[in-house]
């Protein structure tokens, strides 16, 4: 299976990349799944409901969120009724929406994409290490689900390596979202789970982390509040990864850097490994 994950979505930038170059992108790397945190969409913060529809339209399967879920108010009641935005796992129980989604592709292949928060410099949330477990003990990679997706929307490095070293060999992809700065640790664990532990973002990265640079440098300077952070709307940079699994075990075969746009150094995924191989 070929899994195609892109970073924090921030701001108009962020979304108007996504779906202009999204269509292409899965035409050329012949994607089977992709899967987009889409948490920052809306100017930066939160997601509405008609930017998921757009999102979805031009080919996102999944989107997941993070610490700004319910920024936009209107997507709690919305979530409920769209099973594939999923929200972090390990929010307390009685939250709207779910977790996980199952997704079914045409195939007849099914992918189980979870999305969970980082307790470290975050909010108090439940153990995301227990709920994952949990979780997974209902799923078996490579016999009940041929690939399995986590998104870890944490702050800290450790927290996500940490956590990806308890899934490895259950999971197909541990992959980190929040800093939206892509980091270059992309590789395959001892046991075969595929792992980054940052993605990076969606956005103008002439900007603090998709933010306009004035009013947050400010904010660090005075230490007092200011005017409201706005997303930098300058030319996007794609930031992910592409990552293939084996359709026997659900491992992964190869984790690929993606850069596209903007102003970061460019990478573009290589051709199938099992299109080598073969």
């Amino acid at each position: 299976m070929r899994i195609l994950f892109l970073g924090d979505i921030v701001g108009r930038s962020g979304r108007d990349a996504v779906e202009a170059r999204l269509p292409e992108l899965r035409r050329a790397l012949s994607v089977d799944l992709a899967i987009v945190n889409a948490e920052n969409a809306s100017h930066g913060f939160g997601l509405a409901p008609a930017m998921a529809d757009s999102l979805f339209a031009a080919g996102c399967d999944v989107l997941t969120l993070g610490n700004h879920a319910w920024d936009r108010r209107e997507l709690v009641g919305h979530i409920g009724q769209a099973p594939r935005i999923v929200r972090p796992l390990n929010f307390p129980p009685g939250t709207p929406g779910a977790g996980s989604v199952m997704v079914g592709l045409a195939d007849g292949r099914k992918a189980l994409v979870i999305n969970a928060m980082g307790r470290l410099f975050m909010e108090a949330l439940d153990d995301p290490f227990r709920s994952v477990a949990d979780l997974l003990s209902r799923h078996r990679l490579g016999v009940t689900v041929s690939a399995i997706v986590l998104d870890f929307h944490a702050e800290a490095t450790s927290e996500k390596i940490a956590l990806a070293h308890h899934l490895d060999g259950r999971v197909s992809l541990v992959v980190g979202t929040h800093t939206h700065t892509p980091t270059a640790d992309h590789r395959i664990l001892a046991g075969g789970t595929a792992f980054q532990a940052d993605a990076g973002m969606c956005g103008d990265y002439d900007s603090v982390i998709g933010m306009g640079k004035e009013a947050a440098i400010a904010r660090f300077v005075r230490k007092m509040p200011g005017e409201r952070l706005q997303p930098a709307d300058g030319a996007a940079t794609l930031c992910g990864l592409l990552v293939e699994t084996d359709d026997r075990t659900g491992l992964a075969l190869s984790v690929q850097p993606l850069r596209q746009g903007g102003l970061l150094s460019q990478a573009m995924p290589a051709a199938s490994v099992q299109a080598r191989i073969a």
